[in-house]
């Protein structure tokens, strides 16, 4: 049996009942069999094993009370997965459905992601059970006070600097980083990111993954000898991402012609290409109904409820921007059957199931990593980091310009490591492999800790 095989059944045995982070070990594992199985190093050093499992995990309780004065108990999580390259970095996501296994799997993945950036960040995750739509200010505000009660003991400009994800947005990180500043008596902007402008927020950072997301498609294209220009997209969600992503879309001449929510997707076939349209998302998340329908009462476009887009509408290239595990085998199989789109990029963490992805590739769609493909959003919080120690505000064209650099970057990265070890064209192969390479020399370098 290979070494890789070794670690991936010792890994499913011992975390048996998390499959979302079991999902991920396999998928990046198994790509890294060029490397790992061909040079002994690796397990002589045990890098796999310390790899998949984080240095620490802390998991707490989060006691709060409602504007009825009815007592509530969430579970709060912040997982340090490897700190070998640089401080903890990565988002807290505020959901019903966040547990151990999903902020596992999100820290192991923001590891990989963290080093394709260049960046001196190390791979965390955290969040919790809450969710924070239908609640009011008030109520977030005193959740966000609990949970940074207990989170503050394990983050710190040197040690973990948490950002936002799913249903932590400015809002939440201004309540927290309150909280955080009350406790500590320190004004340490550079221990959560996401922050506002008003307190050492940095400019371009709402738009940073969704932009960061196409820089790197037009590198592909590019690289293929084609542009973004006339081509639409089929893209799922309508948050932050998704609007980024629509607004830097159509500054390239593209047009995303769908998004989805809970209830269903909406197709706009004159795409959502204007100010008008862009912008409404916003409302639509602010609103707290998180309903897509929304947009389709107001635009006057299809709605077809209960469903999502994949291989129901036509679209050169689908974007997934939404949540894990979007696209299953059904969705991959209506894709190819549809037989218009050729290029699947990732742009949520992990939106297509291992056995979708080795469907689509097999089918010849050519597919592109989400942790290769976001990262616009964590280098644009590590650039956060740099402005506050620096006491220092960049411009948005100066932010903006970093992150075109890192994420064309990435995009060659993962192309020249797929090329180096014998899978040519295989981007998600090319991501892990660039990633693993700078995290495994780094552990190798500092001993077995």
């Amino acid at each position: 049996m290979s070494y890789v095989d070794r670690v991936l059944e010792a890994t499913k045995a011992k975390n048996a009942n998390e499959p979302e982070f079991l999902q991920t070990v396999e998928e990046v594992l198994n790509s890294l069999r060029p490397i790992v199985d061909n040079d002994p190093k690796y397990e002589e050093h045990a890098i796999l094993e310390r790899m998949v499992e984080p240095e620490r995990v802390h998991e707490f309780r989060v006691p709060w009370v409602d504007d009825n004065g009815k007592v509530h108990i969430n579970r709060g999580y912040r997982v340090h997965f490897n700190s070998a390259i640089g401080p903890y970095k990565g988002g807290l996501r505020f959901a019903p459905n966040v547990n151990l296994s999903i902020v596992k799997f999100l820290g192991f993945e923001q590891t990989f992601k963290n080093s394709l950036t260049g960046l001196p960040i190390g791979g965390g995750k955290g969040g919790s059970d809450f969710d924070p739509n239908g609640k009011s200010d008030a109520e977030v505000m005193r959740f966000c006070q609990s949970f940074m009660t207990e989170l503050y003991r394990y983050i710190g400009i040197d040690v973990d600097c948490p950002a936002g994800d799913i249903g932590v947005g400015g809002r939440e990180i201004g309540y927290l980083y309150g909280q955080y500043k009350r406790i500590t008596g320190k004004y340490e902007a550079g221990a959560l990111s996401g922050k506002g402008l008003s307190y050492g927020g940095s400019v371009g950072r709402p738009e940073a993954t969704g932009y960061g997301a196409v820089y790197y498609a037009d590198e592909y294209f590019k690289s293929i000898g084609q542009t973004l220009e006339g081509k639409t997209v089929g893209v799922s969600g309508f948050g932050n991402v998704a609007w980024g992503v629509c607004k830097k879309l159509a500054a390239f001449g593209a047009k995303a012609v769908t998004l989805s929510g809970p209830d269903g997707y909406i197709y706009d076939k004159d795409g959502i290409i204007t100010d008008e349209k862009i912008n409404y998302l916003l409302e639509m998340r602010a609103s707290g109904r998180n309903l897509v329908k929304d947009y389709a009462d107001k635009f006057g476009c299809e709605f077809v409820a209960g469903e999502k887009p994949w291989g129901r509408v036509k679209a050169d290239i689908y974007m997934p921007c939404a949540m894990q595990n979007d696209i299953r085998i059904e969705d991959a199989k209506r894709i190819v059957e549809e037989g218009t789109a050729k290029d699947l990029i990732e742009v949520a963490n992990m939106p297509t199931t291992n056995e979708a992805m080795e469907y689509l590739q097999k089918q010849g769609i050519v597919m592109q990593a989400s942790k290769a493909v976001n990262a616009g959003g964590v280098a644009c919080s590590s650039l956060e980091m740099s402005q506050n120690a620096e006491h220092l505000s960049w411009t948005l064209e100066e932010v903006d310009d970093k992150i075109q650099h890192i994420m064309r970057g990435i995009f060659h990265n993962c192309k020249d490591a797929a090329e180096k070890y014998g899978c040519p064209g295989n981007y998600v192969a090319g991501a892990n492999l660039a990633g693993f390479q700078k995290v495994a020399d780094a552990m190798l370098a500092q001993g077995i800790v």
